[in-house]
């Protein structure tokens, strides 16, 4: 099979054709992003949760909120092995009954969420309420 060769001009066209596309990374699981949220699923949870908060119904409300599960350490090489971070897509107190509420919007539950999952209830107590 014969292999084409590219000129350095017709390289750097595609190169850039290829640069000025859509410039957006697709999302392993297809959810697109909408209105600044990774999801319109997230999207709207969001507003949900603004209206609920507005009314009363909800304090404290705050968004992608970071959770160390794991804390960075070095390891028997000496390389420094990063810290497991779950981060919660929305957490706010339910003033119907005191408690800290910790969501995730969910489209599909990939492995490493289940896992994450699994630390939180074991490192923090937390129960994620997924949406």
């Amino acid at each position: 099979m014969k292999q084409e060769t590219l000129t350095v001009e017709q390289f750097r066209a595609l190169a850039e054709k290829q640069k000025s596309g859509k410039g957006k990374k697709k999302s392993k699981y297809h959810a697109e992003k909408y209105g600044g949220y990774d999801s319109k699923k997230e999207y709207y949870r969001a507003q949900q949760l603004k209206l609920w908060f507005n009314s009363g119904l909800i304090s404290d409300l705050r968004e992608q909120v970071a959770y160390l599960l794991i804390p960075s350490h070095i390891n028997s090489e000496g390389v420094e092995e990063k810290p497991v971070k779950y981060i919660a897509d929305f957490v706010y107190v339910d003033n119907d009954t005191g408690q800290t509420v910790v969501e995730d919007t969910k489209g599909y539950r990939t492995p490493d969420y289940i896992i994450k999952r699994k630390l939180m209830l074991h490192v923090h107590g937390i129960t994620i309420k997924e949406i």
